[in-house]
């Protein structure tokens, strides 16, 4: 956990200025919406010009009109100014709705990109990274990108735009009245550029601490009935507030800024204000600038502060948008995704499995696997035994590929796994772990996972094979049970039961057991034992069991210890040893069960 965070920290590190390389892969991500982000840059071009130009029609309505009482005219300019006013509110209703969608679109697709990306990844990046920091890019920061469409470089440019031309109109004007208005310009540039700095610290905090918060309620959340048992509540919340006055005091510090920032704004517009308003009425006296000038100078004023105003705050939702695009693009280029390199298809499988000279590290520094080699010939039943960390279930991990192996060869009838077709190969196994999770649906999406080529019949023979049809069917609804998130209603060992139905409903070639009739009561597991050792006969099978009465049938048993291969035979030829491990172990538990 400690290196995630870290890992999330350096991603996260502040930065100076605009990324302009990122910018742009970010705007590439709209390239199958082209025309569109044409379309808003043209609104954008369109809309700049048109607050000006209303502010110049009233100084002349003012100056050719109202001065001289030519009703008609006014009239007629009053029209203009108002039908200005209704394809300005037009565009803007347009061009909002557009840079939305255009957002949300390319969110859109960008979620699908990151969602198939994780589910890509190899389980080595899910050891390492905590729950909530994935949930975190694939929601919350993939939403943030959104404002780089809607509120970031597209509005930004109109804003700009916008600026130019008022100032354009106004030294048009008045280039004199226009330099007296901006000698608070300074005070206000330098105003938005602290607020800028300041707010996307604050930000980023926040950012940071949103990321801390998922991960953290993911993790206690899930683990709830651990939390309850241990009576652990004041710790957590203990820290669950350590964790919620970090967030809220990053996300007082933001609102800060803004309390502050905002009124010097205001302070400064009207201090502009007054300065036009001296300086005009003794010109308009003068007879150096008319009545319509000093009119429709304020209007100028409001035009030209409101767009700086919102720049600084604009600049800053871009800068944060462009941050969290950066955590997502990181993670979609991580390399921990299992490369489906292989070709080759997958119809069935003889089910001949033969580890080569295996080395397997999590890490560098401590390697699980050693030179673990073995020989399962099809249709027979390989079980693993050996103490806690000894690799049992690694092994089946790489046969799964679930991770690479650093050395050596795995191989299923004679070809390189990965030479096959990573979905393929996968599909010709089924697991049955000690951990069932299941997800919220129906106890048949359960079994089938939303599969539509596995009929209900289909399921039904499977659970009557494994004897779980008898507990479904008594279930309110049966087999259309709605299943609570990781089966919270039912006990385990029917949470272990409708495991077995969903291993077998796809019709394996090679089973693996992995302590999958651990959680189970002795009167559960010798209702499903004939079923299992039925359904072994007819396939590969790998078992793992501490329990050694459930592996007595095997072809052969291996002894793991430390990662290395200790003993390899049948059962009865391992218990003539008497010095060996495998006796050592059945001695232990036959003793234990007769204290028992």
């Amino acid at each position: 956990m400690p290196t995630t965070n870290r890992n999330v920290t350096m991603e996260e590190k502040k930065k100076k200025g605009l990324d302009w390389a990122l910018l742009r892969k970010v705007m590439g991500e709209a390239r199958d919406y082209k025309k569109y982000l044409w379309l808003s840059g043209i609104m954008a071009v369109l809309l700049a010009p048109l607050s000006p130009l209303r502010s110049h029609l009233i100084q002349v309505m003012v100056d050719d009109h109202i001065a001289i009482n030519d009703q008609k005219g006014l009239l007629y300019l009053t029209i203009v100014v108002i039908a200005l006013i209704i394809v300005e509110g037009l565009l803007q209703f347009t061009f909002k709705i557009l840079t939305n969608w255009l957002g949300q679109s390319v969110i859109r697709d960008l979620r699908v990109r990151v969602f198939r990306h994780i589910t890509s990844l190899r389980l080595s990046y899910f050891d390492t990274t905590p729950i909530g920091v994935s949930t975190t890019r694939t929601i919350n920061d993939l939403e943030t990108i959104n404002s780089v469409f809607s509120e970031g470089i597209i509005t930004i440019i109109a804003d700009l735009m916008t600026v130019i031309l008022v100032l354009i109109f106004m030294l048009y004007t008045s280039w004199k009245l226009t330099l007296i208005c901006l000698v608070t310009a300074p005070f206000l540039v330098l105003s938005s550029y602290i607020f800028k700095e300041k707010v996307k610290d604050s930000f980023q905090d926040v950012r940071s601490e949103v990321a801390k918060m998922n991960a953290f309620l993911q993790e206690r959340i899930s683990g709830m009935r651990t939390v309850q048992i241990f009576n652990a509540e004041q710790q957590e919340f203990k820290k669950f507030d350590l964790i919620n006055k970090k967030l809220t005091t990053a996300h007082v510090n933001g609102v800060f800024y803004y309390a502050v920032f905002f009124p010097v704004v205001e302070i400064l517009s009207a201090a502009s204000l007054g300065l036009m308003v001296w300086y005009g009425a003794g010109s308009v006296i003068n007879g150096h600038i008319t009545i319509g000038v000093l009119v429709a100078f304020p209007v100028y004023i409001s035009m030209l502060f409101r767009p700086i105003r919102m720049l600084a705050d604009k600049f800053n939702t871009l800068q944060m948008g462009l941050v969290a695009a950066e955590r997502v693009f990181i993670l979609l280029d991580k390399d921990k995704a299992i490369e489906p390199s292989g070709a080759q298809a997958v119809t069935k499988f003889k089910g001949e499995i033969e580890f080569k000279n295996v080395d397997f590290a999590y890490t560098p520094e401590s390697p699980i696997l050693r030179q673990v080699s073995f020989n399962v010939k099809p249709q027979e039943t390989l079980a693993i035994v050996g103490s806690t960390g000894s690799g049992k279930t690694t092994i089946i991990s790489l046969l799964n590929r679930f991770y690479e192996i650093n050395g050596g060869e795995i191989c299923i009838d004679g070809t390189d796994i990965r030479s096959y077709n990573l979905n393929g190969l996968r599909s010709r196994m089924s697991i049955v772990l000690q951990d069932v999770f299941l997800f919220s649906g129906t106890v048949l999406e359960n079994i089938t996972l939303k599969d539509k080529s596995i009929s209900r019949a289909r399921v039904m023979e499977a659970a009557q094979l494994i004897g779980a049809h008898d507990f479904i069917v008594k279930l309110p609804n049966g087999y259309d049970y709605e299943v609570m998130e990781r089966g919270a209603t039912l006990s385990m060992g029917q949470r272990q039961l409708i495991s077995f139905v969903r291993a077998l409903v796809f019709d394996p070639d090679i089973l693996i057991l992995d302590e999958a009739t651990s959680s189970i009561d002795p009167e559960t597991e010798t209702m499903i034992q004939y079923a299992i050792e039925k359904l072994i006969a007819k396939r590969t099978s790998i078992i793992i069991a501490h329990r050694l009465s459930t592996i007595r049938h095997a072809t052969n048993i291996m002894v793991m210890e430390r990662g290395e291969v200790k003993e390899f035979g049948s059962h009865t030829s391992l218990l003539q040893n008497e010095n060996g491990h495998y006796r050592s172990l059945f001695d232990m538990q036959y003793a234990s069960a007769l204290t028992a």
